[in-house]
């Protein structure tokens, strides 16, 4: 634990060193700093937010990535020499720090009219996860325990109705988490559930009504996704108790719920998503079309600070902010006002 590594990448004369931190022992009061990136893409944008990242004085330990990585799938024949670069533009940062990935709907890379039927081949032969430890058989979907937290990744682009292999390992898998060990429970996905943008609005819909009562059963602190190229953050809401004949399908304020959060803002060069709905709904607490990345600093088991990190500001700006108080241990009501940019 919190030692140093060095290793050597190369053949002969051109070799580089780097080097990596094993992370902390486990423990419900570790503190640890994840970073918020998503839909990152290669351009212009995309390195002022990964510069963003790398000079932000609180410092990330480790990314948590919500998906679309390089976008090679937008150039002709999905393009693999832009995986390629991407993988060079960011090594200045996952050649040190573990990024914990995400798969996106830029990561599925089907294309049968040029004979690749494979969903996410190129994805799955230059990203590894752990998969296995956590019990999965898939690479799209596992759990990984990191100091204080615990961190469920989900995919919103494999199979996830019931009976299916992610809905099986899901409802094994939410009893397993600990909470005297790892106090904050932290859901990744790529494609939000609450999103008030026109872009993508309700795709998330169907996922949300398989797991969202889990979610409120299991109280999860926070869920973070991207797919909109935009900022937004929601106050602690749920949608669980419509049945087909009862109307009762709007969302309430609900303290056992997760904040979700969209941070799919990294840069790509599709843009931003700026066309937003119109009036701001109740559940939405802060949206804004800026390109950017997120900080969640765990201090202890009751208390952690997250803050947003528009790319137009300084390193050290929060253009919004909040202090979470865990679900488990603190379930103190911890939302905001409305604010709407």
């Amino acid at each position: 634990h919190n030692t140093k590594y060095y290793y050597e990448v190369g053949i002969g004369n051109t070799t580089r060193e780097f080097w990596f931190i094993t992370p902390p022992e486990v423990g419900r009061d570790v503190p640890y700093t994840f970073g918020l990136i998503g839909d990152l893409g290669q351009s212009f944008d995309s390195n002022k937010t990964l510069t963003h990242y790398e000079r932000n004085p609180r410092k990330g330990q480790t990314v948590l990535f919500v998906g679309d990585l390089s976008y090679a799938d937008n150039y002709p024949n999905h393009d693999n020499v832009r995986w390629d670069t991407w993988g060079r533009f960011v090594e200045r940062s996952t050649a040190y720090q573990p990024w914990i990935w995400t798969a996106g709907n830029h990561e599925i890379d089907f294309v049968p009219e040029i004979g690749e039927t494979e969903p996410f081949k190129p994805y799955t032969n230059r990203y590894h996860v752990p998969y296995k430890a956590s019990g999965s058989t898939a690479p799209f979907w596992y759990s990984i325990k990191r100091a204080s937290a615990y961190i469920i990744v989900l995919a919103s682009y494999s199979a996830y109705g019931k009976y299916t292999p992610q809905y099986k390992w899901l409802e094994e898998e939410l009893p397993k988490v600990n909470r005297t060990e790892t106090p904050w429970l932290i859901v990744l996905m790529h494609s939000p559930w609450y999103n008030s943008y026109n872009y993508h609005y309700m795709e998330g819909e169907t996922m949300r009504v398989m797991y969202e009562p889990w979610f409120v059963k299991y109280k999860v602190d926070v869920v973070f996704a991207g797919h909109v190229h935009a900022y937004e953050r929601s106050e602690r809401v749920s949608n669980v108790a419509y049945n087909v004949v009862n109307g009762l399908c709007t969302p309430v304020k609900d303290q056992s719920a997760p904040v979700y959060i969209t941070i799919g803002d990294g840069g790509n060069l599709e843009g931003l998503a700026t066309n937003i709905t119109e009036p701001q709904p109740e559940y939405s607490a802060f949206r804004e079309a800026s390109f950017g990345h997120a900080i969640f600093d765990i201090k202890n088991r009751t208390h952690a600070h997250y803050s947003w990190h528009r790319n137009q500001d300084g390193y050290a700006v929060e253009a919004d902010s909040l202090w979470f108080f865990n679900r488990f241990w603190h379930p103190v009501d911890d939302s905001t006002t409305h604010v709407s940019h």
